[in-house]
């Protein structure tokens, strides 16, 4: 390893970016020399740029603005901008997060480059490779040279995939350090005045591919939610993906639906803390609700997050069921977590990857998850 050895992270949606904060901000309290590729994935500013002024995230060093379109063009447009970034910055390290698009360029990259990776939120399982975001998390766990898992069950499904503990690195959940990080500052007050809204309001969130890339999905999500708010006004922050699809299908503003254009970090987690329900499909979004407690049912028929189940306050629901569902939600009030708050969700995961990752830079040699499951 060189004397002043590189690390980057290569970012490309919302979730990338509240994850990646407290790794960078931690790294460069230990001077650990690093750079971010953003390849614009989230072409939108108000899905990406604002990200970065919100949590504190430096420039990048490289922005590929790689935008939508298919998996396959996107993500060999990904393939061919990161080879040329990588190849001229010459990281010693790359950390990747989560598991879209960018993640699995870029592991893909590196593999064949022979650079070393770190995968942030390894082991993360639905079990249904009929998403492409499952087929993005086993194709990178099973690449990467450090694996650092946000829950336990995640190191049983890493093992029995033949991944040797000695990678893998029990470490917490660097989103929920971003979510300590802006508590004093989540607000709903300025958000429902500027929005208009009344003072009990739910929130959507919806873009999977099996929600939205159909018309019938489409039709059949929008129509439950529809439903849901003849209960209570629904405000939906629009994600440029499935926005066209969504809109054919009925999903338009009318007074008790509120169709609004993506909300920076702070705005959009003040507008959830401030809510009676949220409806989503993302993940991010079940484990954020967990640690605000606010009743969450989340439209998909698995998630690969079951821990915001066992220990928070999240719910599968189908579109069919989501309507009744709400109404029973809305009736309970106030939801408080299943349990306690899941193992090391205490907002210190990134100073924990940041040393594993130093430690790493310098050679040293590792404890594997086993011997390190509540490190301090």
């Amino acid at each position: 390893m060189r004397e002043n050895p590189l690390v980057l992270h290569v970012l490309g949606a919302r979730p990338n970016f509240v994850k990646a904060a407290p790794v960078v901000r931690a790294l460069g309290e230990l001077g650990v020399r690093q750079g971010i590729i953003h390849t614009g994935q989230h072409y939108d500013a108000l899905m990406s740029d604002v990200f970065f002024a919100d949590l504190g995230l430096p420039e990048p060093v490289a922005n590929l603005g790689v935008g939508s379109g298919s998996h396959a063009k996107q993500t060999a447009a990904l393939l061919v901008g990161l080879e040329e970034v990588v190849e001229e910055q010459a990281p010693d390290l790359v950390v990747v997060y989560g598991d879209v698009n960018s993640t699995l360029a870029a592991i893909l990259v590196c593999a064949k480059l022979g650079v070393p990776t770190a995968h942030v939120e390894a082991g993360l399982r639905s079990f249904d490779r009929g998403m492409p975001e499952e087929v993005n998390r086993v194709v990178t766990d099973a690449l990467a040279d450090l694996l650092f898992a946000t829950s336990p069950e995640a190191l049983a499904f890493l093992a029995n995939e033949g991944v040797p503990a000695s990678k893998v690195h029990l470490v917490g959940n660097p989103m929920i350090d971003s979510l300590f990080s802006a508590l004093p500052s989540l607000d709903p007050a300025p958000v429902v005045a500027r929005l208009g809204l009344p003072e009990r309001y739910a929130v959507a969130t919806l873009h999977r591919p099996a929600n939205v890339d159909t018309p019938e999905a489409a039709r059949e999500l929008v129509d439950a939610v529809l439903e849901v708010s003849r209960q209570v006004p629904v405000v939906v922050p629009i994600h440029p993906r499935g926005k066209a699809r969504l809109a054919e299908a009925g999903l338009v503003d009318d007074g008790t639906i509120r169709v609004i254009d993506p909300l920076g970090y702070v705005d959009f987690l003040s507008l959830v803390r401030g809510a009676a329900l949220v409806v989503t499909d993302s993940g991010g979004v079940q484990e954020e609700t967990t640690m605000l407690g606010v009743p969450c049912l989340t439209v998909r028929p698995n998630t690969e997050r079951p821990i915001t189940i066992t220990h928070g306050t999240n719910r599968l629901v189908t579109p069919a069921l989501l309507p009744a569902a709400a109404e029973k939600a809305l009736a309970d009030g106030a939801a408080t977590p299943a349990g306690e708050l899941p193992v090391l969700w205490d907002g210190k995961a990134g100073p924990r990857i940041a040393t594993v990752i130093a430690s790493w830079l310098k050679g040293d040699n590792l404890a594997p998850a086993s011997q390190s499951k509540r490190p301090e």
